[in-house]
């Protein structure tokens, strides 16, 4: 009894600690016990399920322990047509019309619970990340029409209230990222790159607030922000950026049939770079920081309450120190993808005689 307070008090102290969810903790990493040939045999903490409960996608949005927000699950079968229903039907290994939820994926079972290979069916459900994309939406489509009204009504006097905050922001995307990026076309992009920049910031630091998803930490959200950038890029590449990459310029002839490959490749790489940077320090900085809180609950289970209560301040202090970095990092992860995204668009846009004579956006200006 006396284990199972302390264990609540240590999670309670993490949560207030850590804007890291670790509020699934007790349930997806909780300790146990196991009876093998008539002995009781103590299961540690499991460390790699809470995280992975943590970090991965699933059909209801679980705030804490016990409080679940179930959400729509949406399925399109040729045989049954549209489905709809609550994701707390398939809760705790339930079977609901023919379906059950697997690792947080669902199967169509039959009649004896086993799974039904021959029935196709397609999955339009409303995930905790889809969730989290709506309501990362809604808190862009709530503001920035507020902050355009307020540039309109505010026309050249002093910015007021939430137009204050966002201005330098936004200052600082035009004049650092855009105009030395992209040159004196930046205006038509500057739209793209200031949405990129705010909707990746947005849901990074609503990844860091305890019972969050990890969006921006999905793959496959950073993909589609990736090949954006790319349909981007290839549609705004003039001929001379196509140019360059099947002859380019000053290679001997020998040695283009080793170099047009590898600008072709390069071509696919940037993309696959800006995914790949994303998904993994977002991912990277979640599990590093549960990691450590699994410390004080793995102490608990082999070495007892005292061990626990020893290394609890040490591992919160680190915890919070890594928070306070994680917060950098959401705004830096905003910064980069946005800036490589500039400098890819200001590649493909650049004019030959600014590629040849070295002209910027600045010397631009001057003629």
């Amino acid at each position: 009894m006396m284990r199972s307070i302390l264990n609540r008090l240590l999670l309670a102290i993490a949560l207030v600690m850590s804007p890291i969810a670790f509020t699934q903790a007790q349930e997806h990493g909780h300790e146990g016990e196991t009876v093998e040939h008539g002995e009781t045999r103590k299961e540690g903490f499991d460390v790699g399920g809470m995280i992975m409960h943590h970090i991965k996608d699933e059909h209801g949005w679980e705030l804490a322990h016990g409080v679940t927000i179930p959400l729509p699950v949406i399925l399109y079968s040729p045989d049954r047509g549209l489905e709809v229903f609550s994701s707390s039907r398939l809760a705790h290994d339930q079977v609901y019309n023919g379906y059950k939820q697997v690792h947080g994926k669902i199967h169509r079972v039959d009649a004896a619970g086993n799974d039904d290979h021959e029935a196709k069916f397609y999955n339009f459900s409303i995930t905790k990340n889809v969730a989290s994309l709506l309501l990362s939406a809604i808190i862009l489509l709530s503001i920035f029409p507020a902050v355009s009204r307020s540039y309109a009504k505010n026309r050249g006097k002093a910015p007021k209230g939430l137009q204050s905050f966002l201005e330098p922001i936004i200052l600082f995307v035009r004049d650092e990222i855009a105009k030395p990026s992209i040159g004196p076309k930046y205006v038509k992009y500057l739209p793209y790159l200031l949405t990129l920049f705010f909707f990746i910031l947005v849901n990074n630091l609503l990844g860091l607030l305890p019972g969050a998803a990890n969006l921006t930490g999905n793959i496959a959200v950073t993909l589609v922000l990736a090949v954006i950038t790319f349909l981007i890029v290839s549609f705004s590449g003039n001929k001379h950026y196509w140019m360059h990459i099947v002859k380019p310029t000053g290679v001997p002839w020998f040695v283009l049939p080793i170099m047009i490959p590898v600008e072709i490749v390069g071509v696919f790489m940037k993309p696959i770079s800006l995914m790949v940077r994303l998904f993994a320090n977002i991912t990277a900085g979640h599990i590093i920081i549960l990691s450590l809180l699994g410390l004080i609950f793995m102490a608990n289970s082999l070495g007892g309450m005292t061990t626990s209560i020893a290394i609890s301040p040490v591992v919160l202090f680190f915890t919070l120190f890594l928070n306070l970095i994680e917060l950098l990092v959401a705004f830096l992860q905003a910064f980069i993808f946005t800036l490589l995204t500039a400098m890819y668009i200001g590649s493909a846009v650049e004019e030959h005689h600014e590629a040849d004579h070295g002209i910027g956006f600045e010397g631009a200006e001057a003629h």
